[in-house]
């Protein structure tokens, strides 16, 4: 065996490097065979050749990288494979299947806590995108510094030194979002009276999801009883499991930058002529925004809403970065996803991770088709 790792590492790139020099010469090879056995011309055999030749090394990743491992991955989940039992793997049928749907409660807490993320996160973040793409068509000046900061979430990403950042900004006590938050409040008194309502509400909101998932409304009927909180309340981001789910939200909401780019792009694609008819018919801004800009940018909205929803469906970061390491808050914040990764590399339950992997991909599945059965209703492709 080498003990030099560098002599390794450039072992296994030589052998990399063989192994798609070969597939792709392999592949194109079959290719051309085909065409021939189809009566194509030399000249057609050889463009197709050259054609797969430069296809190939993305296609033979494809088969290996993803065709295989969803192959050996629907086959797990119709077992008990687990990594750490030294059991032969049994073939078990539908049972991870029926456990999922009928036994695990914790799973059906990620999903309640994803829909709450997905309904709640995605129209804030929808409605913000657009908020900021309308301020930024106005042509105003400095309007290439404002794309730059509103898209430097979207470039900066969920990264874990991003949202460990995060994770301290949203300190209850000494992060700095609670702390501009006490500085408006003390300034403004009438801004506390709505803080702690807005507070009353998310808190009573998250308490009747909590209930939902856990099948126990005591902590619903404590908040509601207690009523509006005290004038020096803020939020607990990352304190409390009432707040735990609304400060993934936040990030969401903080990374909305390329809905807004999206809109930005429909914004700017609607014929000026329209607005400037209604102008001179006497209507106002939101009438024109309403009655135009709106309608004209179903599309783009259609877009953003189906991008996002997969997107939601499949939020993990956020959460495993904020509340890996707090079990007290993690059964209020988990997601399907995050559910997945804890059964498949924490519990080694191969099989249990590959029938949730399966069951998530028919939920976005069933979902996007959903979408675009219903777009005939209200999307409008009149312009394009």
């Amino acid at each position: 065996m080498l003990q030099n790792p560098y002599i390794s590492v450039i072992i296994n790139a030589i052998i990399a490097i063989l192994f798609i020099i070969v597939t792709s010469l392999a592949l194109a090879s079959l290719a051309r065979l085909i065409a021939k056995l189809f009566k194509a011309t030399r000249i057609q055999q050889e463009n197709t050749f050259a054609g797969y030749l430069f296809a190939s090394p993305w296609i033979v990743g494809f088969l290996i990288f993803v065709v295989v491992p969803l192959g050996f991955s629907l086959y797990w989940s119709f077992t008990d494979f687990r990594i750490a039992s030294k059991e032969p793997i049994n073939w078990i049928g539908l049972d991870n299947y029926i456990r999922l749907l009928t036994a695990d409660s914790s799973f059906r807490a990620s999903i309640i806590n994803t829909l709450y993320l997905t309904f709640l996160g995605l129209p804030l973040e929808m409605a913000v995108a657009l908020f900021l793409a309308v301020m930024l068509n106005q042509k105003m000046k400095g309007e290439r510094v404002f794309r730059m900061a509103f898209y430097l979430p979207v470039i900066l990403g969920f990264n874990t030194a991003v949202l460990l950042c995060w994770r301290l900004m949203l300190n209850g006590g000494t992060g700095i979002i609670n702390q501009l938050i006490r500085a408006v409040v003390n300034a403004v008194p009438l801004i506390g009276w709505i803080e702690r309502a807005l507070i009353y509400v998310q808190e009573l909101f998250s308490a009747f999801f909590l209930g939902i998932s856990n099948q126990s409304f005591t902590l619903f009927n404590r908040v509601l009883e207690a009523g509006l909180p005290a004038a020096n309340r803020v939020p607990l981001w990352v304190e409390s499991p009432l707040w735990s789910k609304m400060s993934v939200v936040l990030l969401i909401v903080w990374g909305c930058g390329t809905m807004m780019l999206i809109f930005l792009a429909g914004l700017n694609n609607i014929p000026k002529d329209y607005h400037e008819a209604a102008q001179v018919d006497g209507a106002g801004a939101w009438r024109r925004f309403w009655k135009i800009s709106f309608p004209l940018l179903s599309p783009y909205i259609f877009y953003n809403l189906i991008v996002g929803m997969i997107a939601m469906l499949q939020i993990f970061e956020p959460i495993f970065v904020l509340y890996r390491d707090n079990q007290p808050l993690i059964s209020s914040a988990i997601s399907m996803v995050y559910y997945l990764w804890n059964s498949t590399f924490r519990q080694f339950e191969i099989g249990y991770g590959s029938a949730i992997s399966w069951l998530i991909l028919i939920i976005i599945l069933v979902v996007t088709l959903i979408q675009f059965w219903m777009q005939k209703r209200w999307v409008n492709y009149d312009l394009y």
